[in-house]
């Protein structure tokens, strides 16, 4: 009969939208853990950027700052034993290249939001300091 021809009809139909529904949810649920994923990943990428103490804001050209590939802007990190921790003031910066005249220092600076190594020897150079 017609009437059951229809109900069938009316079945099927619900049938398709509980599962254009359900696809839909599980969509939006999957799109949103991607973004939950995705900002989780920014925020562990900002937390593994440890704090940086100083910033490089010149740097001589020809100087070993300059050759060790330093950059102005460079967030500095650690300069050999000096890190966030035990920083104080530049003196402290000072003493270690001092210290560390015609040996290599370990330096990791923050550029452009990524941790970059810098190997840095200090030495006296054209009667300027020991960075320049």
């Amino acid at each position: 009969s017609p009437a059951g021809l229809q109900n069938d009809h009316k079945a099927l139909m619900k049938q398709v939208e509980e599962a254009l529904h359900q696809l839909h949810a599980r969509e939006k649920e999957k799109h949103a853990r991607d973004e939950a994923e995705a900002l989780a990943e920014a925020m562990s990428q900002n937390q593994s950027l440890p704090q940086a103490f100083a910033k490089v804001n010149a740097v001589t050209p020809g100087s070993p700052a300059s050759i060790s590939g330093l950059q102005v802007d460079d967030e500095i990190v650690e300069f050999g034993s000096v890190n966030v921790n035990n920083f104080q003031n530049l003196q402290n910066i000072a003493t270690v290249v001092q210290h560390s005249e015609g040996r290599p220092l370990s330096v990791t600076v923050i550029r452009g939001g990524k941790k970059v190594h810098v190997g840095l020897t200090p030495k006296r150079w054209a009667g300027k300091g020991l960075l320049g």
